[in-house]
């Protein structure tokens, strides 16, 4: 991978960190809501689960943007971190922080079911990021 495409790839994810970073810090939607109205308390619940796993969801996704800004600056970025192959460049221009191939990543994804709330599913995780 050439200079130019790892800058171009750096300041995306930088970009995208920034962002990530950004609506982290607004936390107001899972704040606990009281209500006197009983069905009022239960969309509150909703939206602030709802806005739990927007979070959860947005935090991982800050993990792996940094995890490969790791990789741009060990200069392994674009190498599956598995199989140790390239990424295509395809991949990277619609998934830039994916750690996996698409091979490995279809095989991540149908593992995770059998390792997911395994211990080594979350050592493997918190390895990754």
């Amino acid at each position: 991978m050439t200079k130019v495409e790892l800058n171009k790839f750096k300041s995306i994810l930088e970009n995208k960190q920034a962002e990530l970073e950004a609506v982290l810090r607004n936390r107001d939607a899972i704040a606990i809501e009281k209500s006197p109205d009983a069905l009022d308390e239960v969309q509150h619940a909703a939206e602030r689960e709802l806005a739990i796993r927007n979070l959860d969801r947005e935090s991982n996704l800050l993990r792996n943007v940094r995890a490969a800004l790791r990789r741009i600056e060990d200069d392994s970025f674009g190498v599956c971190i598995h199989c140790e192959e390239d990424i295509s460049p395809k991949r990277l221009a619609a998934v830039p922080w994916t750690p996996y191939c698409i091979r490995c990543q279809e095989i991540a994804d149908r593992n995770r079911q059998d390792f997911h709330g395994s211990e080594l599913f979350e050592e493997l995780t918190l390895n990754a990021a």
